[in-house]
C-alpha cells in the first residue's frame, strides 16, 4: 500500500521470503485485507469500479483503488479502458490469476470446515 524504505528490515525480510519459496511469493502478492475478496468477485466476471464497490460494501473507495492498482502492478488484475465518454474502465483477472480459482474453492471448503470445528470446540 504505502511506500516502504528499500533499506528497511521489513522490505528485506519480505524480499527474502518472496525469493525463498513460491508459496511465500504467492502469499505476499495476495496479502491484504480485501485482495482475496476483490479477486473472488472478479473471478465471476469483469466488473467496473462501482460494481466492485457495491459487491464489497464495507471497503472504502481509497482502499479499493489502492488494492486494484497494486494488483494491476503485480499482474493479478487487468484494467481495461474503453474509449468512450464518459470513460469506462473494467477490471478482470489475468490469465495467470484465473489458475487460482480452483485453489480458492479448496481454501473456501477448508476454511468453512475448520471454522465449524473451531466453533464446535468453543461451545
Amino acid at each position: 500500500m504505502g511506500k516502504r524504505k528499500i533499506s528497511s528490515t521489513n522490505t528485506k525480510n519480505r524480499d527474502y521470503l518472496k525469493n525463498e519459496c513460491g508459496t511465500m511469493y504467492a502469499l505476499t502478492l495476495l496479502a491484504g485485507r480485501w485482495k482475496m475478496t476483490i479477486l473472488h468477485k472478479l473471478s465471476k466476471n469483469e466488473l467496473r469500479f462501482t460494481e466492485l464497490k457495491n459487491c464489497i460494501p464495507n471497503i472504502s473507495d481509497r482502499m479499493l483503488s489502492l488494492h486494484l492498482k497494486e494488483m494491476e502492478n503485480d499482474g493479478l488484475v487487468e484494467r481495461i479502458v474503453f474509449a468512450e465518454v464518459p470513460p469506462k474502465v473494467e477490471y478482470k483477472l489475468t490469465e495467470s490469476t484465473q489458475d487460482l480459482i480452483a485453489i480458492w474453492d479448496k481454501l473456501d471448503t477448508w476454511g468453512n470446515k475448520h471454522r465449524a470445528i473451531q466453533e464446535s470446540e468453543i461451545q
